[in-house]
């Protein structure tokens, strides 16, 4: 009789747990949600526009990332192919529960611009050469253009961007501005001359 009141104790406090931890993933999931949903809502210009709102969302609210791992994924976003938006939730969501975080992230960030196209694609023809919206898009190209703009400033201090090494952002927004070289392509050189500064450091540091 013992032995069954210990062995019945012993599973109620694993069920207990086991409900605990589902409580938890569906709180964090719903976390990403809403916090990708907030990103895609009330962001305009762009994957770009959406990186003051996602730092401030990612690491100042929630602490998901610490500055220098939000510009690490950012890093592989942007050397990924598809959306930025996307791969940057895609990221932050497996980071945090797996997959189905991906998912959850995912769908958050997508819900309202697909429908926001949708309903664009359906009165496209009565909105097209309507002056107050022409106005309205007018009045936001600024504004998106200093959302772009903020970040670099505090990118560049987590980056460590001193005088010794500004000529490489320089050279590297040079490439794409005036030769139309693709930001694909800068990636990829610059990670294999990260790798091969780093292997460099390492045998120099190696030498007695």
């Amino acid at each position: 009789m013992r032995l069954r009141h210990i062995f019945e104790k012993r599973c109620n406090i694993q069920f207990f747990l086991f409900l605990q931890a589902k409580k938890n993933d569906v709180k964090t999931l719903l976390e990403l949600f809403v916090s990708f949903f907030k990103i895609g809502a009330f962001t305009i210009g762009g994957g770009y526009a959406m990186i003051p709102l996602m730092e401030k969302e990612i690491v100042g609210r929630r602490g998901w990332l610490d500055r220098e791992s939000f510009l690490d994924v950012m890093a592989v976003a942007q050397a990924l192919p598809g959306i930025f938006a996307v791969n940057m939730a895609t990221q932050v969501g497996y980071r945090r529960r797996g997959i189905i975080g991906s998912v959850a992230a995912v769908t958050g960030n997508i819900l309202v611009p697909i429908l926001i196209i949708l309903a664009l694609a359906i009165f496209f023809r009565q909105m097209r050469g309507n002056a107050v919206v022409e106005a309205i898009f007018k009045g936001m190209r600024p504004a998106v253009v200093a959302l772009i703009a903020a970040p670099v400033f505090n990118m560049a201090k987590t980056a460590k961007i001193s005088w010794h090494n500004c000529w490489i952002p320089i050279a590297a927004a040079l490439l794409i501005s005036l030769l139309g070289v693709s930001p694909t392509w800068i990636v990829l050189a610059a990670i294999a001359g990260g790798f091969l500064y780093g292997r460099f450091r390492q045998r120099k540091e190696a030498q007695p």
